[in-house]
C-alpha cells in the first residue's frame, strides 16, 4: 500500500480567494471540485481515482485521495500523482483554509462510490450508512450481492435487502 502526505493550502497557493463566511462550499463541494480536477491526471497516469474526500480532522483540514491501479498502488504512484495532483490544485483549487494533501490505496476498507463499484466488489463483505432509515435502521453490514435498477444488493443474515443507490451516503469494503 502505497502513502504519500503533503502540507497545502494558502501559504503555498497562488489562485486562492479570500471567501466571505458565508460562500464557503461545504467539504462534499470542495471534495468534487477536487475530483473533477484530479480525474483528467489520473486517467492520463491510467490509474482508478477511486474517492476524495475533505474533512477536518485533528490535525486540521485533509484532501485525502484514494487511487489503485491493477496489481496495486505503490508509493511510487502516490508520489507522482501527490506532486502532480498538488500543482493542479494550488493552479484550480480555490481553498482559503490550509490542508494537508493525501494520497493513498484504497486499502483492506476500500470506499464504494460508484455504482459500477457495488458490481466489481460483488460477493464481498461490506458496511453500507443510507442518508434515511430503511426498514428502520440506516447501517447495513452484510454481503454485497450486485445491482440491479439503480439499487444495491446485500444479503443480510440470509435476507436480501436492496438499497437504493441514491440513499447511500457511505459504503465501504469490510473484512
Amino acid at each position: 500500500m502505497g502513502y504519500e502526505k503533503r502540507k497545502r493550502g494558502k501559504a503555498f497557493n497562488a489562485a486562492t480567494i479570500e471567501l466571505q463566511e458565508d460562500q464557503r462550499k461545504s467539504d462534499k463541494e470542495i471534495a468534487s471540485i477536487a475530483y473533477e480536477l484530479i480525474e483528467p491526471l489520473c486517467d492520463a497516469e491510467g490509474i482508478e481515482l477511486v474517492h476524495i474526500e475533505y474533512q477536518r480532522e485533528a490535525g486540521g483540514r485533509i484532501l485525502r485521495i484514494y487511487i489503485d491501479k491493477p496489481g496495486g498502488v505503490t508509493l511510487n504512484d502516490c508520489t507522482a500523482i501527490s506532486r502532480q495532483a498538488g500543482d493542479i490544485l494550488d493552479v484550480g483549487f480555490e481553498n482559503d483554509e490550509p490542508y494537508n494533501l493525501e494520497v493513498s490505496s484504497p486499502g483492506l476498507d476500500r470506499p464504494l462510490v460508484k455504482l459500477k463499484d457495488f458490481e466489481r466488489f460483488k460477493e464481498k463483505r461490506v458496511k453500507i450508512r443510507t442518508d434515511k432509515p430503511l426498514s428502520g435502521q440506516k447501517n447495513f453490514k452484510g454481503t454485497l450481492l450486485g445491482v440491479s435498477n439503480e439499487d444495491v444488493s446485500v444479503s443480510i443474515d440470509n435476507k436480501i435487502m436492496n438499497i437504493p443507490f441514491k440513499e447511500i451516503i457511505k459504503a465501504r469494503l469490510v473484512s
